[in-house]
């Protein structure tokens, strides 16, 4: 998938229509998806891998969706309760991606 089908994937998810936002959150989602794949040499590789695009998208989306309210843990109004499982990239949507090995 290119960085163009990207960018227009998750602006048909987030509604986002500024190239440089959705490239940056593209490439936070991918800087996180890269260091849980290469968790001890993630400096070397720049690519996330091909079956990871989707959950870069995801991320991604993620991202920009709370954007505003980055760190928030709580909060109520009205009958609506938001609350966020980590100030970053939630674990449970890493929980997939697995370490890349290299044997000695």
């Amino acid at each position: 998938m290119t960085t163009a089908d990207m960018k227009a994937r998750l602006a048909l998810m987030t509604g986002e229509s500024d190239d440089e936002v959705l490239s940056a959150y593209l490439t936070i989602a991918g800087d996180r998806i890269i260091e849980r794949v290469y968790p001890f040499n993630h400096g070397e590789y720049l690519d996330v891998p091909a079956k990871y695009l989707s959950t870069q998208l995801e991320v991604a989306a993620y991202l920009l969706n709370k954007r505003g309210a980055e760190g928030e843990t709580a909060h109520n109004e009205n009958g609506i309760n938001r609350s966020y499982e980590s100030a970053s990239v939630p674990a449970s949507m890493l929980k997939h991606v697995v370490p890349y090995c290299q044997p000695f």
